[in-house]
C-alpha cells in the first residue's frame, strides 16, 4: 500500500521546517560517533574511578573491548509502575555477561505519580520533572563509559524526560524496557462512577478508599489508558521497544524474557559491532509521525500533545500543532480503552493490541514502514508478537482479525473515521481537545462563562450549588509559568455530575488534562497562557463563549476581547511549598505549550 498522501505531506512538511535543526543535529552526532568507543578516551584513572564497584566485571571493563551497557533507571517501590524496576539490574547484568557484554547502573531519575498529586501542590512540578528527568539522565550518561544505554521508565513524564535525554546523547544507542501493566482489578468505569457518587456526596469517603483501592492494587501501570500506557504505546510505534514489549505483565516469565532480549540487543547494536544504531537515527521525522498516528489510533493522552515537540526538538525535529491536527484527521479511531471505552490495557492487548493494530495501519498505507528501529529495519517487525516456549523466546506474526471489535476494530471499519485530538483556535488563541471519549452531541457548546483563578475556586462553587444553568469553566492562570501547568483531572467527576444533570459545559484552560479525561468537552492547553497576557485572561463571567471541536474553533462572541485589559493574579502561593522554590528557574524560562513547554530543548 502507497504511504497515504496526507501522511506524506505532514512529513515532507516537518522535513522541511526541520532542514537546518535536523542537519546539525545529525553533524553534532555523527563527530560524537567519529571519536568511537568513548572509554577509549578516558585516562586510566577515571576507568578506575569508574569499575572500583564493578566485582567480575572490573576484567572485561578495564581490557574496553566487550560493549558496557550503561542502566539508567527511575526505579522506586512507591509506585506500582516503577516497583519491578527493582528486580531489572542484577537481571540485565547477568544477561549481559551472558550476551558477552557488562552493565552498570549508570544513575536514577526521579519518577512523580500523577495520581498520588492530583489535586495537590506537588502537581506543579509535574511537567517540570520531565525535564528534570532529562537532566537526571544527561548526568548519568556524561560519565562517558557506556557503548549502549537501556533506560527503565513507564510513566508520564517519565519517558518523555528519558527520550530527551537519549536524543541528546544521539551517538548511543538506547533501547527502552518496560515494567507492563499491573493485572486488571476493578473496572475503571465503575471506579468512575464512584468517584461521582463521592463527589456528590452519595456515599463516604470509606467506600471511595475501598473502590480506590480495588482498582490500583499491585505492581505496573495504571490499566486505564492515559499517559503512561500512551508511553509504552509510542515507545512501540516510534521502534524503541523490542516489538510487543508494552503490554506485558511483571514479574512473569514473558516479562522477564522480554528484559534479556533487550539486554542481548543492546549489546548487539553498539559501535563496536556490525549492526550499529545510534539513537539519533531511530528518532527521525518518519518515528514521531508514526508516533502521533499511533496517538489518535488509539485515542491517546492529551499530554503526548506537549511531550512529542519537546521530545521530537531534541532530536533536531520541529513539530507544530497543526501536524498533530492533520494526522488525527486522517487516521482512524481504532481502539476504545477506558476512558474511551470500557476496556483496559490488558484487554486491549488480549484483542490483538499493537502487533494487530500496527499491521492494520501499515496495510492502509498510515504508518512510514520503513525506520530504523532497535530491532531492525522496517517497522514490519512490530506486527509479530513474542512468545515463550519451553523458555525459549521467538517472535511469531501477530493477529490478522480482532479478537473483540468492541475494543479494537480495523482501519477499514473504525470506531470514528477521524483520531483522538482536534486542535482549536480562534480569538482566544490555540488549544486541543481530546474528542475520542466525548459523546457526538457535546463536541459544540456555546454557552456562558464562568471564570475562575483554580481548580479549587470550581469546586466550591460545586459545593455551593452555583452551576445551575450551561456553563463554559474557564480555570486559567494554570499555565507553566504561571505555576508548572498541573494537570486538572480532579475537576473531571464534578463536571461530569453537571453534565449528568442534564447541563451542557465544557472546560477551557491554559492547563493540562489527565491522560484518563476525556467525557466532558476539554479545551486544554491553551496558548498564549494567562500568566503571559494571552487573551485567555481577558474572559470575563458571563461572557458567551463557543467550544466547537466539528469546526476546531475556540472563541469569545464579544468585540472588545482585544481591546480588554488582561487580568493579573497573585501567584506568590505557587512560589513556595512542597519544592516550588526550586523550580522559580524553570517558571522564568518555560517555552509556551504549543511548543512542548519545556526547558532544556
Amino acid at each position: 500500500m502507497p504511504l497515504d498522501s496526507t501522511i506524506a505531506r505532514v512529513t515532507d512538511r516537518i522535513r522541511a521546517r526541520s532542514q537546518d535543526s535536523r542537519s546539525r543535529y545529525l553533524d553534532k552526532i555523527a563527530r560524537a560517533a567519529e571519536a568511537g568507543p568513548a572509554r577509549a578516551h578516558l585516562a586510566c584513572g577515571n576507568q578506575a574511578h569508574a569499575y572500583a564497584a564493578a566485582g567480575a566485571d572490573k576484567p572485561s571493563l578495564a581490557a574496553g573491548r566487550a560493549p558496557n551497557i550503561g542502566i539508567v533507571t527511575a526505579y522506586n517501590d512507591m509506585l506500582s509502575a516503577h516497583q519491578p524496576f527493582e528486580r531489572f539490574p542484577q537481571l540485565i547484568r547477568e544477561a549481559a555477561r551472558k550476551a558477552g557484554a557488562t552493565a552498570q547502573v549508570a544513575g536514577g531519575v526521579p519518577a512523580m505519580c500523577d495520581g498520588v498529586t492530583q489535586g495537590q501542590p506537588g502537581m506543579e512540578l509535574s511537567l517540570f520533572s520531565r525535564d528534570t528527568i532529562a537532566l537526571a539522565a544527561g548526568v548519568a550518561l556524561s560519565h562517558n563509559c557506556f557503548d549502549a544505554a537501556l533506560f527503565l521508565g513507564v510513566c508520564d513524564k517519565i519517558v518523555p524526560g528519558l527520550v530527551i535525554a537519549a536524543a541528546s546523547f544521539g551517538h548511543v544507542p538506547a533501547l527502552f524496557l518496560p515494567a507492563g501493566p499491573m493485572t486488571s482489578g476493578l473496572p475503571n468505569d465503575e471506579k468512575s462512577k464512584v468517584r461521582q457518587r463521592f463527589a456528590a456526596g452519595e456515599i463516604t469517603r470509606a467506600e471511595l478508599m475501598e473502590a480506590e483501592m480495588a482498582s490500583y492494587h499491585g505492581p505496573g501501570t495504571c490499566t486505564f489508558y492515559g499517559t503512561a500506557n500512551t508511553n509504552q504505546m509510542l515507545m512501540e510505534f516510534m521502534g524503541l521497544h523490542l516489538p510487543g514489549a508494552s503490554f506485558v505483565n511483571p514479574n512473569t516469565p514473558l516479562r522477564d524474557a522480554l528484559t534479556v532480549a533487550g539486554v542481548e540487543r543492546a549489546a548487539a547494536i553498539t559501535a563496536l559491532g556490525n549492526d550499529y544504531r545510534p539513537a539519533g537515527e531511530v528518532l527521525d521525522e518518519k518515528a514521531f509521525v508514526n508516533g502521533i498516528v499511533g496517538l489518535m489510533a488509539t485515542g491517546g493522552s492529551t499530554n503526548l500533545v506537549l511531550h512529542l515537540p519537546a521530545m521530537a526538538r531534541a532530536a533536531g525535529v520541529v513539530l507544530d500543532l497543526e501536524d498533530f491536527a492533520d494526522i488525527s484527521a486522517a487516521t482512524p479511531l481504532m481502539a476504545k480503552v477506558y476512558p474511551n471505552g470500557l476496556a483496559d490495557v490488558n484487554h486491549f492487548h488480549a484483542a490483538g493490541g499493537l502487533a494487530y493494530m500496527i499491521g492494520e495501519l501499515l496495510d492502509a498505507g498510515l504508518l512510514h514502514p520503513d525506520t530504523t528501529t532497535v530491532a531492525g529495519d522496517g517497522l514490519a517487525r512490530y506486527t509479530q508478537e513474542p512468545k515463550l516456549a519451553d523458555g525459549s523466546l521467538s517472535w511469531q506474526d501477530g493477529p490478522r482479525e480482532s479478537h473483540n471489535d468492541r475494543i479494537l476494530r480495523p482501519a477499514a471499519d473504525p470506531f470514528q473515521p477521524e483520531g483522538g485530538l482536534k486542535q482549536l483556535s480562534g480569538n482566544l488563541g490555540r488549544g486541543v481537545m481530546k474528542v475520542s471519549a466525548v459523546a457526538p452531541e457535546r463536541h459544540v457548546i456555546e454557552a456562558k462563562a464562568r471564570v475562575f483563578a483554580d481548580q479549587a475556586e470550581v469546586k466550591a462553587a460545586f459545593h455551593a450549588g452555583a452551576f445551575t444553568e450551561d456553563t463554559i469553566v474557564v480555570v486559567r492562570f494554570q499555565g507553566p509559568r504561571a505555576n508548572g501547568m498541573p494537570e486538572l483531572h480532579s475537576l473531571t467527576p464534578i463536571l461530569s455530575v453537571l453534565q449528568e444533570r442534564g447541563l451542557k459545559v465544557a472546560l477551557v484552560t491554559d492547563g493540562r488534562m489527565s491522560g484518563a479525561s476525556g467525557k466532558v468537552p476539554a479545551a486544554i492547553h491553551v496558548s498564549p497562557e494567562a500568566a503571559t497576557g494571552g487573551p485567555i485572561a481577558k474572559v470575563r463571567d458571563g461572557d458567551p463563549m463557543r467550544l466547537d471541536a466539528t469546526a476546531g474553533r475556540l472563541e469569545v462572541l464579544v468585540d472588545d476581547l482585544d481591546a480588554r485589559p488582561a487580568a493579573t493574579a497573585d501567584l506568590s502561593a505557587h512560589r513556595h511549598g512542597i519544592g516550588r522554590e526550586m523550580f522559580e528557574m524553570f517558571r522564568a524560562n518555560v517555552g509556551a505549550a504549543t511548543e512542548g513547554a519545556a526547558v532544556v530543548v
